[in-house]
C-alpha cells in the first residue's frame, strides 16, 4: 500500500459513511458502505491471501479513496444505492432502473379522468402503482369502467363552460358509458363520490366498497328500488369475482412488503410482493450477479431499498428470510415461522426460483449458441487451412521496427476463439542488430517456446506467422531447433495479397475474401500488430524523453518527439541543417541544437 492511500485509511473516521475506490484514470471501481468507515475500508487492505481473488484485482487498481460521512446507517445505504446506480462502477452488483412501470393516473383536475401513463409526473395528480404489468393495469381499468361511467375526453369541465353549453355529448354517453357530465347530466358530488370509491379499489380496500355496496343495494331494496339494487348488486358481483382471481391469504395481513432471495452461482434473484388486505397487489423480480465478496444480507438491503424506491412502497412491516443488513426508519422485519405470513415467503420464494431459473436458462442458451458458433468457426478453420486438428489455441506473431528503431515484437493468444490478454507477451529483440524481420522472428519464436517448454506449459494447435515465406522459414527453424516442429501447425499470412503460406510449399494459398476463416485470421493478425505497435511506441517515447536533446535548455518533450519523428535518431537530428530544424522546432531552437552539436563535436 503506497503512502498515500495509507495516509487516507490512518485518518478515517470510525462512523457510518459511503467510500469510493479510485483507479488512476480517476473512475470509480467500487462504492461501499459501512457502519464504520476505518473497519469496512482497512480490511481491504489486510493482505489476507484467504481474500477473494476479485478483492485482491479491485486493491491491486485503488489509487485513491473518497469518503462521505452520514448520520446512520439506512442514510448510508441510501446513498451507496444512488451512487451505484448512478456510476455503475465495476466491481459493484448491478442495479439498473432498466424498466419504466405503468401507473395508474387520476387526474388533477374538475371531473378526473382516469387512465395509465409509464410517466409519475409531479403535477398534482393521483398516482397508483407501479404496476409490472401492462396487462395487469389494463384490467384494473376495465373493471373500473363495469364499475363507474368515467369521462375520458379532454375537455376543460369548469363550471363556467358546463352552464354555457359549450360542449355536446360525445358518443361515450350514447354507448352508455359516460353519463355527460359536460353537459350538466351528472353532478361534481356524485362524479367526485365514483372517484372516491375507485381510490379504496386501488388502494386495496376492495372490502370496504363491498361492504358500502351492499348498504347501499338494501337502501334501495327497502325503498322498492329493485331496478337500482339490481344495478348494484351486479357491481358487488363484478368486484367479488374481481378479488376472487386475486391471490388472498388472510384480509388482516394489510400494506406488508415480503422480500425472498435465492442464489446459484453467484447469480441471484430477489422476488417482491406487496401485500393489502391479504390480497397481493403488485409483484416484482430483481436478477442480481455477485461480483465481489458481498454477503447476502448487504444484498438484500440493496434490494430492498431499490425495489421500495421503485415501488413506492411505505410498509413499515417487511417479511424476509432472514435479516438484512441495514435497518430502515419505522421498519420492522420479521422471519415468519408459522401461518399465512411463512405461506407468504414461500410463495414469494417459488417465484424467486423461477425467475432464477428462467435467467439462469437464457444465460445457459445464449452461451451455448456463443460456445456453438465459436466452434463452428474453429472447425471451418481446421478445414480451410489444411490444419491436422481443431486450432483452439492460437499464437501470432510479429515483428516491429519502425524505421529500423527500437526493434520489438509481439505474441498474442486466442483461446477458443476470443483473445487471452493475459498470455499476451511483448519482445525486446537481443541478438539481432538493425533490422532483420527474419532474424528477429527465428530469435522471438525459439524464445517463447524455448520458455514454454521449460515450464512445462501446452503448446498451440496453430502458429500464424505476419509475414510471407521469409519470415515463415525463420519461424520453423526455431521449431526444428527445439524438436517441436512436427507437433505444431504453423503458417504465414503476407499482407499484400493476404497470401497463406505453409512449410516446405512454394504455392500459397488463396482463400476467399469473404470467407469467416480469413476473417479471424486477419483479425488475429491485426491484433498482433496493434499491441506490437503500442509497444514500440512506448518503447520510442522513453527513448525520446532520455535522450541528448535534455542537454539542450528549451527543447520540451513535444518539440523533441516532432524532430524524433521526422528524422527517428539524434544523429540524423544533428546532421539536419538549420532549415530542416527550424521548419519542425523554430529558428530559435534549430540555433540552439546546432550550436550544442558543435560545441561538442
Amino acid at each position: 500500500m503506497n503512502i498515500k492511500l495509507n495516509n487516507i485509511i490512518s485518518n478515517l473516521p470510525s462512523v457510518p459513511g459511503v467510500y469510493q475506490f479510485i483507479d488512476k484514470n480517476g473512475i470509480i471501481l467500487y462504492v461501499g458502505k459501512a457502519k464504520n468507515l476505518k473497519k469496512r475500508v482497512s480490511s481491504y487492505f489486510l493482505n489476507d491471501p484467504s481474500a477473494n481473488k476479485k478483492v485482491r484485482v479491485l486493491v491491486s487498481k485503488i489509487i485513491d479513496i473518497k469518503y462521505l460521512i452520514v448520520d446512520s446507517e439506512s442514510d448510508a445505504l441510501l446513498l451507496e444505492n444512488n451512487l451505484i446506480k448512478e456510476y455503475q462502477p465495476r466491481y459493484n452488483i448491478l442495479l439498473k432502473d432498466d424498466k419504466t412501470f405503468p401507473w395508474i393516473c387520476i387526474k388533477n383536475e374538475r371531473f378526473p379522468r382516469i387512465y395509465y401513463t409509464r410517466s409519475n409526473n409531479k403535477d398534482g395528480s393521483e398516482y397508483f402503482g407501479p404496476y409490472t404489468s401492462v396487462v395487469m393495469v389494463k384490467t384494473i381499468l376495465n373493471f373500473i369502467k363495469k364499475l363507474y361511467t368515467i369521462r375520458n375526453c379532454n375537455y376543460e369541465l369548469s363550471q363556467e363552460k358546463i352552464e354555457q353549453k359549450k360542449y355536446k355529448p360525445c358518443m361515450e354517453f350514447h354507448l352508455g358509458n359516460c353519463l355527460a357530465p359536460c353537459i350538466g347530466n351528472q353532478s361534481i358530488y356524485q362524479y367526485n363520490s365514483n372517484i372516491k370509491n375507485i381510490k379504496k379499489i386501488l388502494k386495496g380496500s376492495i372490502t370496504d366498497i363491498i361492504d358500502y355496496l351492499n348498504v347501499l343495494m338494501k337502501t334501495y331494496a327497502n325503498k322498492m328500488d329493485y331496478e337500482n339494487a339490481q344495478i348494484i348488486k351486479n357491481k358487488i358481483d363484478i368486484i367479488s369475482n374481481y378479488r376472487s382471481k386475486s391471490t388472498v391469504v388472510n384480509s388482516t395481513i394489510s400494506n406488508v412488503d415480503v422480500y425472498s432471495l435465492i442464489e446459484q452461482d453467484e447469480q441471484i434473484s430477489v422476488n417482491f410482493l406487496k401485500v393489502i388486505n391479504g390480497a397481493i397487489v403488485q409483484v416484482h423480480s430483481l436478477f442480481l450477479k455477485r461480483r465481489l465478496d458481498e454477503r447476502l444480507d448487504e444484498i438484500l438491503s440493496l434490494a430492498i431499498l431499490d425495489i421500495r424506491q421503485k415501488m413506492l412502497s411505505d410498509s413499515n412491516l417487511i417479511i424476509v428470510p432472514f435479516i438484512p443488513d441495514v435497518k430502515l426508519p419505522n421498519v420492522k422485519y420479521q422471519i415468519p415461522k408459522q401461518g399465512d405470513k411463512l405461506k407468504l415467503l414461500e410463495l414469494s420464494e417459488r417465484n424467486s426460483k423461477i425467475f432464477l431459473n428462467e435467467r439462469l436458462k437464457i444465460s445457459f442458451l445464449k452461451s451455448e449458441k456463443s460456445s456453438n458458433n465459436v466452434n463452428k468457426m474453429l472447425k471451418n478453420l481446421k478445414v480451410d487451412m489444411r490444419l491436422s486438428k481443431i486450432p483452439f489455441h492460437i499464437e501470432c506473431f510479429d515483428n516491429s521496427n519502425l524505421q529500423g528503431s527500437n526493434p520489438v515484437a509481439a505474441c498474442v493468444v486466442y483461446k477458443n476463439g476470443i483473445p487471452s490478454k493475459k498470455d499476451y507477451r511483448h519482445f525486446n529483440i537481443k541478438s539481432v542488430i538493425g533490422p532483420d524481420d527474419y532474424e528477429s522472428m527465428r530469435e522471438i519464436v525459439y524464445r517463447r517456446y524455448k520458455s514454454i517448454l521449460d515450464d512445462n506449459e501446452n503448446l498451440p494447435d496453430l502458429i500464424i506467422v505476419d509475414g510471407g515465406k521469409g519470415q515463415l522459414s525463420a519461424a520453423v527453424d526455431s521449431l526444428k531447433e527445439l524438436q517441436i516442429f512436427d507437433k505444431i501447425n504453423i503458417i504465414g499470412i503476407a499482407k499484400r495479397l493476404e497470401e497463406i503460406f505453409y512449410p516446405n510449399d512454394p504455392v500459397p494459398l488463396y482463400i476467399n475474401k469473404n470467407s469467416s476463416s480469413l476473417k479471424m485470421i486477419q483479425k488475429i493478425r491485426n491484433e498482433t500488430h496493434r499491441f506490437g505497435i503500442n509497444f514500440h511506441r512506448l518503447k520510442r517515447s522513453k527513448r525520446i524523453s532520455k535522450s541528448v536533446l535534455d542537454q539542450i535548455k528549451g527543447i520540451g518533450i513535444k518539440t523533441k518527439l516532432e524532430l524524433f519523428k521526422k528524422f527517428n535518431s539524434v544523429e540524423k537530428i544533428f546532421k539536419a541543417t538549420e532549415g530542416q530544424l527550424a521548419a519542425i522546432a523554430g529558428q530559435k531552437n534549430a540555433k540552439k541544437i546546432k550550436e550544442y552539436y558543435s560545441s561538442n563535436n
